[in-house]
């Protein structure tokens, strides 16, 4: 009788032990879209826009991941950085961090918008949560001195921080009008599965290390 007990009580034991790590590896990982109206999907539903396309294409993959869409139209590096901590709740695994577009197009200075973004990415790694930086590159007309303060700056926070980096977001969008809407600027609903296309591997790498934290 006791022998049994013994044997009884060693199941339970690995059962209790086993059940952590069997619902851990079951666990939705849980991402933010943190972005302008390249994230929000402009003039889009919201199943067409980039977070959503997104998931749906890394589920079809077999990830098991949520991705919030907390894109704001309009919105500047400044304005992200003051509501950073609010729209990024508790609980977040990792954060898309997808903003300048509108930093360069009304030509702020580079400097406000590599500070803004270098504190934001510092503020994410303090709560733990894993940063996947998508990159932005200044519009032409910018001139190239202004085309050159800006380009540099994601790179070199990706290298920086050692997050995980995608050099331009609107890669094989800009530029092709079958992927614009009329403005000539925002991503239709092709140009978005272009995006989530280009970025997919990189996103895949993002997932995969943060199962393996």
């Amino acid at each position: 009788m006791r022998f049994r007990n013994l044997i009884a009580a060693a199941l339970a034991t690995l059962s209790f032990i086993a059940t952590p790590l069997s619902a851990r590896a079951d666990e939705v990982i849980r991402l933010v879209g943190f972005g302008d109206s390249l994230m929000a999907g402009y003039n889009l539903d919201s199943a067409e826009g980039f977070p959503a396309r997104l998931q749906a294409a890394l589920v079809e993959k077999g990830y098991q991941v949520e991705i919030t869409d907390a894109g704001v139209s309009g919105d500047t590096t400044s304005g992200g950085l003051a509501r950073l901590d609010w729209s990024i709740p508790e609980g977040v695994d990792g954060v898309i961090l997808e903003l300048g577009a509108n930093d360069a197009l009304r030509g702020l200075p580079p400097e406000t918008t590599r500070e803004n973004l270098d504190a934001m990415i510092t503020r994410l790694k303090e709560r733990g949560i894993a940063v996947l930086l998508a990159g932005m590159l200044a519009p032409p007309n910018m001139g190239a001195d202004y085309e050159a303060k800006f380009n540099t700056i994601y790179p070199d926070l990706a290298k920086k921080h050692d997050v995980v980096f995608y050099p331009f977001f609107l890669d094989g969008v800009t530029g092709n009008p079958s992927l614009l809407l009329s403005d000539g600027m925002h991503p239709n609903a092709n140009g978005i599965n272009r995006m989530v296309e280009g970025i997919l591997p990189y996103a895949e790498t993002f997932l995969t290390g943060l199962k393996a934290l």
